[in-house]
């Protein structure tokens, strides 16, 4: 039995021009990127264009990329970069009141009073507090690596974080 290539291996052989090796490291990630990039956009078409020139992106600059942190967290900041700058030509949001968020046990959450109004509540957060909260309650980033993503240090992502929190609390509440 053949051992399966790591990450790091993959990397260095789509440097080396294998794009085979490529191929293997966008399937292992375009389904991730894909449903993280949804949270933020209700246009399939908005979601597809950043996924793609993500991975466009991270092909022509994977030279660039130095391992001191995983390629999925390299990946998912040229994904969040591609959505920041749409997001700043006024791209529309998803309106997630109407949605199922599934977390990592891929099972839907219960649609009760409380959840209703909590995803109203996430809706109504500013894009940089709701992208943090994405980023650490659904997709279990560290502060660090948030910080690394979208180039603010890690104490602003506590922050920014525990305001969220505290506003999340009120929105909730009423």
């Amino acid at each position: 039995m053949t051992k399966s290539r790591t990450e790091i291996e993959l990397i260095e052989e789509a440097l080396n021009g294998n794009q085979h090796a490529f191929k293997v490291l966008y399937e292992q990630h375009v389904d991730g990127l894909y449903s993280f990039l949804s949270q933020f956009s209700d246009q399939d078409s908005h979601r597809e264009e950043w996924t793609q020139r993500a991975f466009i992106k991270a092909f022509k600059n994977l030279s660039q990329f130095d391992q001191r942190s995983g390629f999925k967290t390299w990946l998912f900041t040229i994904g969040l970069n591609e959505m920041r700058t749409d997001m700043r030509k006024k791209i529309h949001f998803v309106n997630i009141e109407d949605k199922h968020i599934e977390f990592e046990e891929q099972q839907p959450i219960e649609d009760s009073t409380i959840w209703k109004k909590a995803k109203s509540a996430i809706q109504q957060l500013a894009p940089d507090k709701r992208m943090i909260c994405l980023l650490h309650i659904a997709e279990n980033y560290s502060h660090a690596e948030i910080a690394e993503m979208i180039g603010i240090t890690e104490g602003t992502s506590r922050v920014i974080l525990h305001r969220a929190k505290q506003e999340l609390r009120t929105l909730v509440s009423k």
